[in-house]
Parts: structure tokens; sequence; C-alpha cells
């Protein structure tokens, strides 16, 4: 279903305002930047006051087709994740008495929601446009897509044994348009992750367990999609892997039981660079 344009335009606005936040100072951008893969290039984001928080920012990028939303998965819709970090101390320290009286301060902005939902600003409707914008940020037109539509020079010699090597090793969690999105998979199949990490453990590293408090569930997190990869180091959920090589590396040895040999890594790395789309006019930054 087409999405309709001007909640998208409405959502833009509201995905970039720091009225949002407690202290006018953070935005859902400031987190998800579309100029950097739709992260912020960080370990762990920084809420209002300076607040380092406790897990690694995904990117909005094609999110809209991941099964459910965060890490942990515990919003199952954009709709409920959008609200999340409006109302977390942690992250913009607001609430939605304080947002909407921001807001309804804004003329243009209270005569813009007027004419799109009938009962104007609400925190049902903030929501509403932030996911409906959020929906528009697909990234089509990689090097990948190319091959895929039959156009075999799209990948080099390097990068299409990359592929194959991807094919035979990784495909079965990174599924599907959005390579990945739609599964939780344990951090440590073959070995123990956190283990060898050599840092405590914390609370946001059981995963799916927070939400479902089920036992197996620990250590799980949504597969992430690799889409734009190449554009939102450092890696996993801790921010651990600071460059593509050691994300590629690390998962071979934890998730696939495999030490890649150097050449391995080269050409998955060099393959998934290839997985870099276009939003707008131009390639994702």
């Amino acid at each position: 279903m087409p999405l309709d344009a001007n909640k998208v335009s409405l959502g833009r606005k509201l995905f970039h305002d720091k009225r949002l936040s407690a202290d006018n100072t953070l935005s859902c951008a400031s987190c998800h930047d579309l100029r950097k893969g739709g992260a912020d290039g960080s370990v762990s984001a920084t809420g209002i006051r300076g607040q380092i928080g406790p897990i690694n920012s995904p990117t909005v990028f094609n999110s809209a087709y991941s099964v459910k939303q965060f890490w942990d998965g515990r919003a199952a819709t954009l709709e409920e994740q959008a609200g999340g970090p409006v109302n977390n101390p942690l992250e913009m320290g607001s609430n939605w008495k304080q947002v909407l009286g921001k807001l309804n301060q804004d003329p243009q902005l209270v005569g813009e929601f007027k004419r799109l939902y009938p009962d104007g600003i609400t925190s049902e409707n903030i929501v509403s446009a932030i996911a409906t914008f959020e929906r528009s940020l697909v990234t089509p037109n990689s090097k990948l897509d190319k091959y895929l539509r039959g156009d075999k020079t799209a990948l080099s010699s390097v990068e299409a044994h990359g592929y194959q090597l991807f094919k035979a090793n990784c495909i079965s969690c990174h599924a599907g348009k959005n390579m990945g999105g739609l599964s939780f998979e344990k951090m440590g199949r073959k070995a123990d992750y956190f283990a060898d990490r050599h840092t405590p453990l914390t609370k946001a590293d059981y995963g799916l367990y927070n939400f479902t408090h089920k036992e197996d569930d620990k250590f799980k997190f949504k597969v992430p999609t690799l889409r734009n990869i190449a554009q939102t180091a450092p890696y996993f959920h801790d921010g651990s892997a600071k460059t593509l090589t050691d994300a590629v590396r690390v998962m071979g040895k934890y998730q696939v039981g495999k030490n890649f040999n150097n050449a391995e890594v080269a050409d998955l790395t060099a393959f998934l660079k290839t997985l870099t789309g276009e939003y707008g006019d131009r390639s994702v930054q």
C-alpha cells in the first residue's frame, strides 16, 4: 500500500524535532542519523544530559522489514518503537504530556496535524506520522540488487566469491529482502562469546530474555539487517566490533563455528560492502 506522502513529510519533521526530548536537545535523528547509515556511529547511544545508554543504536533504514523492533524485540510495530525513546529517562527523557504541551504551541504544526488527523496532535498521531516516515526509509539498488536483477557485471570476482561464501555460511539467519530482521539468534551459537569478551555481563546482554523472561531466550538478539552494513560501524548489540573485518571474524567463530582465513574474510567483507543501497538520489552514507 502506498504511503501517504503528507504523513511521510510530517513524520520527517517530527523525526528531526528536538522538542520530543525533555530538554529540547535530542531528536530521533540524533541516534538514527540518515547521514550515518541511519545509526550514530557510537558504541551505544547518548541520551539527554550526556547519559550513555546500554546498547548500540541499530539503523533505522529498512526497519519496516523487521519482524519486530529493538534488539530484544520488545516493540511489535514501528509505532510502538517510536514512542519508546520519548518516554525513556535514559534517552529523550520526556513524556507525552510535556511533548504535547510544546507541540501544541506551534500553530503551523497544529494545522498540519489537523489536515492529516481529525483529532489533531495526540501521542498516537505523533508515532503514526514518525512510523510512516520510517516506512519510507528503504534503500534499494545496491550492487547486489543489480546483480540479482541480471547485471552480472555488478559484482567483481572477489565480491562474487564473497557472495558464494555468504550463501554457504550466513544466509540462513541473514535472510529475506532485508538480509536479516526476521529472527532472533543466540549470540554465541558455536562458542561462548560473552566469556571470551572479558567484560562483565550487563542487563542488555540478555537480549530477548529481558522481554520474554524465557530461559531459552537468554543472549538472543534480533538478527540485524546487513543492508548498508558498511556504513553502520561499530557492530553488534554491544558495539564491540569496530570494523566490518572484525565483525566477519567474530561471526565466523561464534555463530558459524569457523575460523575464516584472511582471504575468506577479505572476500566476505568485500561482498558486504556491495549491500550499500540508495536513499533518495544518492548512495547511503
